[in-house]
């Protein structure tokens, strides 16, 4: 059986923290800024923990479920 692959677009948005949970970067800050309010974008900047309902899909992408 060959080995499992890992995704390598999962594997440049996702990373993993100290207590397993998975780190991801917030949508909607590549362009067409101009519109977004100060506070949007500055909010926009922070990671953010997946969804736990997502979770499974992505540790299946990056081989660690």
């Amino acid at each position: 059986m060959p080995k499992m692959r890992t995704n390598s677009s999962a594997k440049k948005r996702f990373k993993k923290t100290a207590t397993g949970k998975l780190k991801r970067q917030k949508a909607f800050r590549s362009h067409i800024l101009t519109k977004k309010s100060r506070k949007r974008k500055r909010d926009l900047r922070h990671d953010t923990v997946l969804h736990p309902a997502d979770e499974p899909r992505v540790k299946r992408l990056l081989c660690m479920a």
